[in-house]
């Protein structure tokens, strides 16, 4: 049930590579949360891919997209869904699904920067609630996570 925001230059990549980015970004966020399979769980996983218009992205101080395609990912779990292992897991797969992303044709190489915030207990709201561990447990069906519903009830 992460939020995930998508930095990518302008014009690099057009809708159909943008589809392809945002349904890779989910796929890898439902492998490492271990999310259900639902379909409002699914729905749970929000994407925002944003433009960074050109002029706007800078790398060493020189624009970088003669040599190279530039993706930030911002990840935001809540707190306590994922592992040391799984965030490692995390930046690889980010990585996989964005260079899985970059249009046909295009040779320049995919350099990814993904950033994880564990959102901590207690700094989530949704829907004018604020939401503790086993909220999202029960909204997003972690497999790995069920016991601490058990164990509440």
């Amino acid at each position: 049930m992460p939020n995930i925001i998508v930095k990518i230059p302008e014009g690099v990549f057009g809708e159909p590579a943008r589809k392809v980015l945002a349904t890779g970004i989910h796929a890898a966020a439902k492998a490492v949360e271990q999310f259900g399979d639902e379909p409002m769980q699914e729905f749970l996983t929000w994407v925002v891919i944003e433009e960074v218009k050109e002029g706007y992205l800078f790398a060493g101080g020189a624009n970088p997209l003669a040599q190279f395609i530039p993706v930030i990912v911002f990840f935001y779990p809540p707190g306590g869904v994922i592992d040391a292992a799984g965030h490692a897991d995390t930046v690889k797969r980010m990585h996989e699904a964005v260079a899985n992303a970059k249009p046909e044709g295009d040779t320049r190489l995919v350099v990814t920067s993904v950033m994880m915030w564990d959102v901590p207990e207690g700094a989530w709201g949704a829907n004018g609630q604020l939401w503790a561990l086993p909220d999202f447990v029960r909204a997003a069906g972690y497999k790995h996570l069920q016991h601490l519903v058990r164990d509440a009830a």
